[in-house]
């Protein structure tokens, strides 16, 4: 019995939900996104909120209420507020900026990086070193921070490279130096 597939999901004043067949669209000031609803569940639409019911009573209809429930919030509250994560830039020699709709970004390779930005998504650079990654959909929100984070992942030993901002790394112990012996 999922208990968060029960849950309504309130729906702001300024969104719009339309459901045709297995379709869902949201629309809402930061744009529009649709998505397929599960064909074992039916949507329930009123003017406040939203509710996901199965359509029967199996595990998986159960397991699945859940997380469509949670996929069909997560719309709505990315049409409304957005979703944004922030990365940080470490390393000497190392940033970024915003060139159109690409991002260039100097890791200390011998080349430059040229990243392109996906439709639906906005890259803000600040100090050259915090990187914001905002958009509506949580899902590409998600997959094109951690696509720049896999540029260059953080290294264990001065913690170079690029982390989320609320990452904690753990960072190794370096070579410790020889005792005095020095052989015969």
């Amino acid at each position: 019995m999922s208990r968060v597939g029960k849950q309504p999901i309130k729906i702001p004043e300024k969104v719009k939900v339309s459901v045709q067949g297995n379709l869902i669209r949201v629309e809402g000031p930061l744009g529009k996104l649709e998505r397929h609803l599960d064909p074992l569940l039916k949507l329930v639409v009123s003017p406040q909120e939203l509710l996901v019911q199965r359509g029967e009573e199996t595990p998986i209809a159960s397991c699945r209420q859940g997380l469509n429930r949670n996929l069909i919030r997560n719309m709505v509250q990315g049409v409304s507020q957005g979703f944004q994560k922030v990365l940080q830039i470490n390393g000497v020699g190392f940033r970024s900026e915003v060139k159109g709709k690409e991002l260039h970004l100097a890791l200390g390779y011998s080349h430059p990086i040229v990243f392109p930005i996906p439709e639906g998504i906005k890259i803000a650079v600040e100090k050259q070193v915090r990187v914001t990654v905002s958009g509506s959909s949580r899902e590409l929100v998600g997959e094109t921070a951690a696509r720049i984070r896999k540029l260059r992942l953080p290294e264990p030993y001065k913690g170079k490279g690029i982390k989320y901002e609320n990452e904690v790394l753990l960072h190794k112990v370096g070579k410790a130096a020889a005792g005095g012996g020095g052989g015969k």
